[in-house]
């Protein structure tokens, strides 16, 4: 009797990132092949880009720039670090990142989930619009900059400007915020949004990891919305 293979393995020592990603680009709703393995990434960039299939992808080792970027539907694990942008402008699906992340992780994601292990570097969260984004450890400087939707949680600290010229995106730290950007302010933590904060760490699988009470709740001003002489000087 033979039996439909559901997973692949592919060795970039052997194969083109080019061929990788053409083959995954291929696959469709009806694919059999539902496990990738990926094997040597070497740090490649672009790496698992663009995907829109209900597939996991594992990739055993370091990425490079805007791996999981562009992400529809499909679920991406990387057991290692990434570079700049992973999961850049991600529209839905799942992207966990076993290791650190640099710059620019989840940047104007639109929608699905990011998770980081480790830490993550400066402009966490830039712009997004609708992501939720997960850490673990620490965000660097200007994470949340112009964010408009989703939300970003954080186990660690947050380094400087954390949410400069935000719009609506609910931002959560369990850590020191080292300073606040434009228009971000602390908020009232009250019971509607611990039970949201834990929805989210629920469904990252992490909510047994933490207290909910022991996080800070940041957001918008609303002062920039619309100019104003009186705020001149916060533009």
């Amino acid at each position: 009797m033979n039996t439909i293979p559901t997973s692949q393995t592919v060795d970039l020592a052997t194969v083109s990132l080019r061929e990788l990603n053409q083959s995954l680009h291929r696959l469709g709703d009806r694919t059999n092949l539902s496990h990738w393995r990926i094997l040597n990434p070497r740090g490649a960039h672009a790496l698992a880009c663009g995907l829109d299939a209900d597939v996991t992808v594992e990739v055993d080792g370091d990425a490079g720039y805007y791996c999981a970027g562009m992400n529809k539907r499909a679920t991406v694990i990387v057991h290692g670090n990434v570079g700049i942008g992973v999961a850049e402008n991600m529209m839905s699906g799942r992207v966990y990142v076993k290791g650190d992340a640099s710059q620019a992780a989840g940047a104007t994601g639109q929608g699905g989930l990011l998770v980081v292990d480790g830490n993550t570097s400066g402009r966490c969260g830039i712009s997004m619009k609708g992501i939720d984004i997960v850490v673990k450890g620490s965000i660097g400087p200007m994470s949340a900059f112009m964010a408009q939707a989703g939300s970003l949680v954080v186990f660690g600290d947050a380094g400087d400007a954390l949410g400069d010229s935000i719009y609506e995106a609910r931002l959560f730290v369990r850590g020191t915020v080292k300073s606040l950007g434009a228009d971000c302010i602390e908020k009232p933590m009250k019971d509607q949004h611990r039970a949201e904060l834990y929805a989210k760490l629920k469904e990252a699988g992490v909510a047994g990891e933490v207290d909910v009470g022991e996080f800070k709740r940041y957001g918008s001003a609303r002062t920039l919305y619309n100019f104003h002489v009186d705020n001149a000087s916060a533009y």
